[in-house]
């Protein structure tokens, strides 16, 4: 089965890597984002940190400052 290539605007949940490029903060930012407790976008898939999307986006839109 072939891997298809899917947009990120299209996911649901994004890697580190992906939320970065999407918006334009870093990763090591979004890592630590993450790490906060009760983050609001932050996926556990096993051991791997996944951003959820929506959430993410979200949480920009109603923050002044990161």
């Amino acid at each position: 089965m072939s891997k298809q290539h899917v947009a990120i605007c299209e996911k649901v949940a994004l890697t580190i890597e992906e939320a970065a490029e999407y918006s334009n903060i870093g990763q090591n930012r979004i890592n630590s984002l993450l790490k906060e407790p009760r983050c609001p976008f932050v996926l556990y898939v096993g051991t791997k940190k996944l951003v959820k999307r929506k959430e993410f986006e979200k949480f920009i839109s109603e923050s002044v400052e990161i």
